[in-house]
């Protein structure tokens, strides 16, 4: 496997994590080997974007035999980071922050929530999941004396920036931001913009489509 990340492209890597959803359900199913066309089939991706995809990492396929599923999984697995934990807090427990609090599929990924924080008094104190709300007033010195990697940001637009900032400034290194807006910032921090509302209009479009055929 090549640890030379920095030269694959992020469209590469955006894949991966359907890569890994469909093996797991493969495994579940007891398949233990499988084709890059089965594979293809299955995703709706060609089987040369597949080979060509894997390939960026060392292929891991055999002519002949195609791929273990295990080993491939694993390998995907180790690519994403996932053999390792990171440790998450969420900033603002509106309806989209508890939901997220309450996803059971972020510590199965290797993500686990250690902190929440919001201002709202009748917050304050309260368990999600079994996890303290904390006001936004305890987040530096939490920052300071627990190692957090992401932050998941579930606030409204105007508070955005200046949390983002924020978190940054504490050394952060990663974050998940939901707010309708592409954050960047000046410092050595990786941020993921999360835009539900796009991926809404855009299946809005097809159905549009569709009906005006």
């Amino acid at each position: 496997m090549s640890n030379d990340n920095k030269k694959i492209s992020l469209a590469v890597v955006r894949r991966l994590p359907r890569y890994y959803r469909y093996l797991y359900d493969l495994l579940q199913s007891g398949v233990t080997r499988i084709s890059s066309r089965e594979l293809s089939e299955k995703m709706g991706v060609t089987a040369s974007q597949i080979r060509q995809d894997l390939n960026c990492f060392g292929g891991f396929g055999q002519q002949g035999y195609g791929y273990n599923v295990q080993n491939l999984f694993n390998e995907i697995s180790k690519i994403l980071g996932t053999d390792h934990r990171f440790n998450v807090i969420i900033i603002g427990l509106g309806n989209m922050g508890h939901a997220l609090a309450n996803y059971e599929n972020f510590k199965k990924r290797g993500f686990d929530i250690i902190g929440i924080f919001d201002i709202k008094p009748e917050l304050i104190g309260t368990t999600v999941n079994n996890i303290k709300v904390m006001h936004m007033d305890e987040l530096d010195e939490f920052v300071k004396n627990n190692r957090v990697d992401i932050g998941i940001l579930s606030v409204p637009y105007g508070q955005t920036p200046a949390i983002a900032d924020r978190l940054g400034r504490l050394g952060v290194k990663g974050l998940w931001n939901f707010s309708p807006m592409d954050l960047k910032l000046p410092y050595d921090i990786e941020i993921e913009n999360v835009h539900l509302s796009d991926s809404l209009m855009v299946l809005g479009y097809k159905i549009d489509s569709k009906m005006k055929k």
